[in-house]
């Protein structure tokens, strides 16, 4: 059973900083010099990133260090701007919350029990009778088995309208310190949520028909891309340099699964929305597929504008395409996502 995406919407915090402000800021507090002071004026001064919303009241607050008001600020954040990307969604398709029966939530920046899924029900006034799934630790590409499970729920008609959610808060996850990867990802990483209303394939929509999904897991190399747990309980990201090299062949690998099963080759793709995790991946995917320098423009224009927001960038890029490109009924996409462990994630859908 195919799905149709009803509406999309995103969602970001009030606080947005310039990449020079944020450096500043980062100045001020750590006094930055040496060459850990040159890597932070490369990484933010001649960033292709314009700048990123961070989800705080405050900024002194990413400096925080204590796991339990991260957790709380997680909380917080993550439910405002879940619910605000969810409102968006469900008016744009002209639905009432009360007609949503199922939701979908993938975080990967903070861990609750039970779940955002709890709080987006209460603020949302849905049924107690709600069918309802917490997706945790798929990283930055978790936004496609959201919209898998989505289509699940509706393929076994356990729901009609299926209200898929992701929603990252990683200023909450900033882990201050020497080391490269860690400077890499405080250059790099924003905040955001996104919501897709999917219904059942048959009614009208000027969003695409999710046809098929594909996965990937390489163990093999988890050490490369994760989140660790340290002593005090907070979360350090694991971002290796090798990323973009292990990301294109993830990503490629999965790609030629799903359309080798319909019989397709690159050349029948008019349309792609992949992960924006950095510039760098985006031009060796497009080089080992041959494909043109624009086949990735609206992931870029994401990562430029926004940075990475982990799981609903993709979301952001698909959004971006439909907006500013002009796909044609018929014509065939593809959504491409990787995240960590090693994971990789993949949709077909058609216009």
């Amino acid at each position: 059973m195919h799905a149709v995406i009803r509406s999309l919407a995103t969602a970001n915090p009030p606080c947005y900083l310039t990449q020079k402000e944020a450096y500043e800021v980062l100045d001020r507090r750590l006094s930055l010099e040496g060459k850990t002071g040159d890597l932070y004026r490369k990484l933010f001064l001649e960033s292709p990133i314009q700048g990123r919303y961070l989800a705080v009241d405050h900024i002194d607050e990413t400096f925080e260090t204590s796991q339990g008001k991260l957790t709380e600020r997680f909380l917080k954040q993550g439910r405002r701007l879940a619910l605000e990307a969810s409102r968006k969604a469900l008016a744009a398709a002209g639905v009432e919350a009360g007609e949503v029966d199922a939701i979908v939530v993938n975080t990967c920046t903070g861990y609750l029990c039970p779940g955002l899924s709890s709080y987006l029900a209460e603020d949302l006034s849905l049924s107690s009778s709600l069918k309802f799934v917490d997706l945790m630790g798929m990283g930055c590409g978790g936004a496609i088995p959201n919209l898998e499970c989505g289509v699940g729920l509706l393929a076994r008609q356990a729901a009609s309208r299926v209200l898929c959610v992701s929603v990252e808060v990683c200023s909450a996850t900033v882990y201050l310190g020497p080391e490269p990867d860690l400077i890499v990802s405080n250059a790099i990483f924003g905040d955001g949520a996104s919501a897709a209303l999917l219904v059942a394939a048959g009614q009208e929509s000027p969003f695409p028909r999710l046809v098929d999904f594909e996965s990937g897991i390489f163990p093999e190399y988890r050490e490369k891309l994760r989140y660790r747990t340290q002593c005090d309980g907070r979360l350090r990201n694991v971002l290796s340099r090798e990323v973009p090299v292990i990301g294109t062949e993830v990503i490629t690998t999965i790609l030629a699964r799903l359309l080798s099963r319909h019989h397709l080759g690159t050349e029948d793709i008019a349309w792609w929305a992949v992960h924006a995790g950095g510039l760098a991946i985006l031009d060796r995917i497009e080089k080992k597929l041959s494909l043109p320098t624009s086949a990735m423009q609206w992931s870029r224009r994401i990562f430029t504008s926004f940075g990475n927001m982990s799981s609903p960038t993709l979301m952001f890029a698909l959004q971006n395409l439909l907006q500013q490109g002009s796909p044609r009924s018929g014509e065939k996409g593809v959504l491409l996502g990787f995240g960590a462990g090693f994971s990789g994630f993949g949709a077909l859908v058609v216009f």
